[in-house]
């Protein structure tokens, strides 16, 4: 291994000779070869509710994230962020809220997306905003995706994003991995058009799989296609890649390459240096231009699927303010603090290492350059010589290197000595050499520690000055299907939560009923209440030990649940992630689900649950108390103080809180929901809450 002296003297004099390296590589930049300009490196904030939790952390810990998400030269220092538009239904993780609901609702302050492209833009204004769907609420195009409907609701999404938040958008797909349709985009551009949105560029049509680039080939034929679609994006071009025709026919068109999500599902440096052979990668086989990785930050229950590896950063404990960044953090920071949308990649300057790896150089409008390397497939140390030209900048360079021991730390500077530098590489590296200036490793010192979810704990949902300020979300609930949303009571008492999703929507996943959760996957035994009102022909119910809420594609969750209908019927419910919930409320099906056990016979999907009674005189019109107590293998379920069911179960010994809506047909439940309480069992005092009662508002009242 080459000495830091040794190495110090190799690159400042330009040297070519290292004994423990392999035979050097020429690499040839010049300034005025040209390339194609680079669109930037980012994340997905979406695909998922993936960035829930980070609305409900105070300050400073919550701005300190997003600095290190956005802010410039100091973390990750994003250039794109693309985001979900939501559409009311599970697209892996959990749902997002419509900004309509109905046709006739349009709200332009749900959700918290309309937040973190505010954050993202305020902190680098140069960062470019990108948005796709992955679903859509039933009403749209009476359950057609591919519709005038849905092309308006884009509209409208965008439109609000202008006239609510101050905010341009610059690019949108037709919609996320759920296949092709070209006189949709047709259609799209058009309704753009006549919106005064000719400047949105449409994407299309954010596929994975080996038949993705399947309908490229219309381009050549279709002159209102290709009029249409501006930017050629697809997903997961490091599995599937660009073939050469595809580039070449791209090219002779003028339409970029995007990739859209691109996907690193791995642990620590591992992940770090797979992100930026990635980065790479992108360009070198494919002329991808425009990289986007799957996701930004992990704001989310770590039960949840994808809790945590894919993610930049983790910060899903907002009751005690602790986060913490991921190497792969510092991954994007190689590619983000070394380059801005609009530089390009410099012909010449980008390829594969001989000894192993890939490099890429970027160029500013300027003399300016940033060349970015990374040697994961390297087995030994390797020289590569740059000869410097054509205009490019002659003052010393910056270097800053990651490898398993250390992410993002300066090296000594480099000097070219007439025109030529000299790098020696080292395997499972990451460096990158720039004449820019101002490259940090931003930190703000110890987060607070990591606290389990305070226990026990209430919510009257009061705390809410004004619903809009919070994005009508309350603290800590995770919607995994269905919205619940902060709302006046209807008798006017104060503030409560309601499902308001009417019908089904078009999801990108399958769906269980409307469900969100809260607290600790690690709770055993403990009660769980909440007051209910029901408003339609749809029940609702509380749910515990919740320890599932499905893999990504599908989000039926396992745990249990007491409902109870309109006309008073109700049923204690295990649910054991598949499409069909089981009652256990009586002798019978508790044999045969012994029996299932045993035989190993599927259940059916889609079963419903027996009620195991129905409460005498039950007033749909007013409000019900409903609570589950657990303790060991015993589980006891009350409405209004009365004990209803008393079974033992011994399926699920810990798990989650939870509210549900039950459907009915195609609409769901409606209901209202108001003062939530989990407690040890046989708590009767009020319960003080361990953390402030004060949220944190996203939005200005």
């Amino acid at each position: 291994m080459t000495t830091f002296r040794t190495f110090f003297s190799i690159i400042t004099l330009g040297l070519t000779f290292s004994a423990s390296a392999t035979a050097s590589q020429s690499v040839s930049l010049q300034g005025n070869a040209g390339g194609k300009v680079f669109e930037g490196i980012g994340a997905v904030s979406g695909g998922g509710a993936t960035s829930v939790l980070l609305k409900d952390y105070p300050e400073p810990q919550r701005s300190q994230v997003l600095d290190f998400l956005f802010k410039p030269k100091f973390g990750a220092s994003m250039s794109v962020l693309l985001v979900e538009v939501p559409g009311d239904g599970n697209s892996t993780q959990g749902s997002e809220p419509s900004h309509m609901h109905t046709r006739d609702d349009l709200n332009l302050y749900r959700g918290y997306e309309w937040w973190i492209m505010s954050e993202a833009k305020k902190r680098n204004p140069h960062l470019t905003l990108d948005a796709v769907a992955w679903g859509a609420p039933g009403w749209v195009g009476n359950g057609n995706f591919w519709s005038q409907d849905m092309a308006d609701y884009y509209v409208k999404w965008i439109q609000g994003l202008k006239s609510a938040h101050g905010l341009q958008l610059d690019a949108i797909g037709c919609r996320n991995e759920k296949g092709v349709d070209l006189p949709f985009a047709k259609l799209f551009r058009a309704t753009l058009n006549s919106a005064g949105l000719q400047r949105v560029r449409l994407h299309g049509f954010d596929n994975w799989g080996d038949k993705k680039f399947d309908w490229v080939g219309a381009l050549s034929t279709d002159a209102e296609l290709r009029e249409s679609i501006d930017i050629i994006s697809n997903h997961t071009m490091t599995e599937v890649p660009a073939s050469a025709e595809v580039q070449r026919l791209a090219e002779s068109l003028g339409k970029p390459l995007w990739n859209t999500e691109e996907h690193i599902y791995l642990k620590g440096f591992d992940c770090e240096i797979k992100l930026v052979k990635a980065f790479n990668e992108n360009y070198v086989g494919n002329g991808v231009t425009k990289i986007v990785n799957w996701y930004l930050v992990a704001s989310l229950y770590p039960l949840e699927p994808y809790g945590v590896d894919p993610a930049a950063m983790i910060a899903n404990s907002p009751w005690s303010g602790s986060y913490r960044t991921r190497e792969v953090l510092w991954g994007y920071a190689h590619y983000g603090q070394f380059s801005e949308v609009g530089w390009k990649y410099l012909n010449g300057g980008c390829g594969k290492l001989d000894g192993g790896g890939s490099f890429v150089t970027l160029k500013s409008p300027g003399a300016d350059y940033s060349v970015i390397v990374e040697t994961n497939d390297a087995s030994a140390p390797q020289t590569v010589t740059f000869n410097v030209g054509g205009g490019l900048s002659s003052q010393p360079l910056c270097v800053w290197r990651s490898n398993e021991r250390e992410q993002f730390i300066q090296q000594a500077s480099i000097t070219p000595q007439h025109g030529t530098f000299t790098l020696t590489l080292d395997p499972k590296s990451i460096y990158s050499v720039s004449t820019t200036t101002g490259q940090t490793k931003g930190t703000f010192g110890e987060p607070p520690h990591e606290q389990n979810f305070p226990f026990p704990y209430s919510e009257n949902f009061e705390g809410y000055d004004t619903p809009r300020a919070y994005g009508y979300l309350a603290r800590y609930t995770a919607d995994i299907s269905g919205v619940f949303e902060l709302s006046d009571r209807p008798d006017g008492k104060g503030l409560c939560l309601r499902q308001t999703v009417p019908v089904k929507p078009m999801s990108w996943a399958p769906e269980w009923m409307p469900y969100t959760i809260i607290g600790d996957s690690a709770w055993t035994d403990y009660a769980v209440s909440v007051d209910v009102l029901l408003t339609n022909d749809g029940g609702a119910g509380v749910m515990g030990r919740i320890n599932d809420v499905g893999g990504g594609y599908g989000c039926t969750p396992k745990g249990y649940y007491l409902r109870v209908s309109p006309a008073g019927a109700y049923a204690l419910i295990a649910i054991d992630g598949k499409a069909g919930p089981q009652d256990i409320g009586d002798k019978e099906n508790q044999e045969r689900l012994k029996a299932e056990a045993v035989t190993g016979k599927p259940r059916p999907q889609g079963e419903q649950g027996v009620a195991t009674g129905v409460l005498a005189g039950f007033d749909r019109t007013k409000w019900h108390t409903m609570k589950l107590e657990f303790s060991g293998d015993s589980i006891t379920g009350y409405i209004d103080g009365q004990k209803v069911v008393a079974t033992k179960d011994t399926r699920f010994s810990h798990g989650m809180a939870g509210l549900v809506a039950c459907d009915h047909g195609q609409e769901l439940s409606t209901a209202y929901y108001d003062n939530l309480k989990i407690s040890p069992l046989g708590e009767t005092k009020p319960i003080a809450n361990a953390v402030s009662t004060n949220p944190t508002p996203i939005y200005a009242n």
